[in-house]
């Protein structure tokens, strides 16, 4: 095939990828490629790093070098010394551990946290990547996937890590529509035990969802008693703050990417 062909190709595959992993046969269907072509192209792409294979098994997923590239671009660019501040201001009011999180494949790839002053407190998760449905941050992300990329998420065997994690899908769909309504999500030991956690989604500047804040602590102290709605009204308004900052960068252009 042509340079030019084979770069459309290239595209072609890394979108049908965008919605997480999926194994050859369904990237051939949605990128309309012959399923030799996809898999020349896949194999291709991971030795690039863009594509990686998820580990036991044959399915393709974004790969690290892909998530590292788009983070070049403006405004993602410059989004965690963007967020940095307003997370600071909010793990200072709000007393406990604030971070910052984006979207890789299915998974939440934790990028920032700010820790609170209490002298205990969660571990950092920068650079952690976790499954979407056993974290706040994650089911924030889910709930803002279309519909059929949410069912393909769903139809895979979802772990479950404590007691308390959530794996069945019709209860992970009862979330999703919580989390429309209410703008938030709240894990509570479901990932780590002794870990309460809560998220906000983060827009970018054509209003869909680029990113997730949020705020988790010890469960024997977070949230704190009557202060769930408190601790909520805060992450939100802090979301929204990042959010509009971005616009604003995007707006404005190079001068005002600062935090």
């Amino acid at each position: 095939m042509s340079r030019v062909q084979a770069i459309e190709r290239a595209v072609a595959v890394l979108a049908a990828l965008g919605g997480g992993p999926i194994g050859v046969t369904e990237v051939a269907e949605r990128a309309r490629l012959p399923k030799s072509t996809a898999a020349r192209l896949l194999g291709t792409l991971a030795h690039e790093g863009v594509v990686e294979q998820v580990p036991g098994d044959t399915r393709y997923r974004l790969g690290p070098r892909i998530v590292a590239l788009a983070a070049s671009v403006r405004p993602t660019r410059s989004l965690v010394p963007l967020a940095r501040p307003h997370l600071a201001a909010l793990a200072d009011r709000v007393g406990e551990a604030a971070g910052l999180s984006i979207p890789d494949g299915s998974l939440v790839h934790y990028v920032d946290q700010v820790a609170s002053a209490h002298p205990v407190g969660v571990r950092d998760w920068t650079g952690t990547r976790l499954p979407m449905h056993a974290v706040s941050s994650g089911l924030v992300m889910l709930g803002h996937l279309l519909p059929a990329d949410v069912e393909r998420f769903l139809a895979q065997p979802l772990e479950r890590f404590t007691d308390r994690t959530v794996v069945e899908p019709d209860a992970i769909r009862d979330r999703l529509r919580r989390v429309r309504r209410d703008g938030v999500a709240w894990t509570r030991e479901e990932y780590a035990e002794g870990i309460t956690s809560v998220a906000a989604p983060i827009a970018g500047e054509d209003g869909e969802m680029v990113a997730a804040a949020h705020i988790h602590g010890p469960a024997y102290r977070f949230p704190p008693a009557g202060g769930e709605s408190a601790v909520t009204e805060a992450l939100i308004a802090t979301a929204n703050r990042i959010s509009a900052r971005i616009r604003q960068i995007a707006t404005a252009g190079p001068a005002a990417d600062a935090p």
